[in-house]
């Protein structure tokens, strides 16, 4: 059963965690209901979902045979060992994340500006230093490239989110994982007390 205190269900804080991700999964099943997951790139935009390939393939066979899809993006922050908590038992052993997954039908876009628009999108999320011309549908350098890949859309009827920074715990608890993560010092545990203390449920 999904937590209640874990969900997240404003826009403005799906669209910064996926504004800031560049890696999902999509998840499909052929026409005898066999499942595929294809993790792929992707962009985020006015609650659609991009991603581009090949026209040809399994996930473009599955998708053309059964347009329902999910898309999941998910990002660990830590690993919490159950000794931050209790020296004894091995229940609090966990991880803190947050992850957003679509519900939805899958598209193939065939405007080219829409085409355009997306791919932009892509080099502003992989390549935002800039570096290359702005890619126009008019373009002869790019008319022919924008016509050649596949670009398709997710249009979400459902999105659901899990941000688990520890809301659950009593205060004894957050404030003993909060003081085992600054004691380790790793590379993403200062990040994961600000999002402890973001989402801290226990306000005085």
């Amino acid at each position: 059963m999904r937590r209640r205190e874990f969900k997240i269900e404003e826009e403005n804080e799906l669209s910064l965690f996926l504004d800031k991700m560049s890696f999902g999964f999509l998840g499909t099943a052929d026409g005898q209901g066999n499942p595929r997951v294809t993790p792929l790139n992707f962009v985020y935009k006015d609650g659609i979902f991009y991603f581009h390939g090949s026209h040809a393939g399994g996930k473009m066979e599955h998708i053309a045979g059964r347009p329902q899809v999910c898309f999941t993006v998910a990002d660990e922050f830590a690993l919490i060992p159950s000794y931050f908590s209790d020296p004894e038992m091995a229940c609090p052993a966990t991880a803190f994340f947050k992850s957003v997954t679509a519900y939805g039908r899958a598209e193939k876009v065939q405007d080219l500006s829409e085409k355009a628009a997306a791919m932009s999108l892509f080099m502003q999320k992989l390549q935002p230093e800039g570096g290359y011309a702005p890619i126009d549908p008019e373009d002869p350098r790019y008319r022919p490239a924008l016509k050649a890949v596949a670009v398709v859309r997710i249009v979400p009827d459902e999105i659901t989110a899990k941000f688990k920074f520890g809301q659950n715990l009593g205060e004894e608890a957050r404030d003993a994982v909060i003081r085992g993560l600054e004691q380790r010092g790793g590379e993403r545990d200062g990040e994961t007390v600000e999002m402890m203390k973001r989402y801290r449920p226990f306000h005085g």
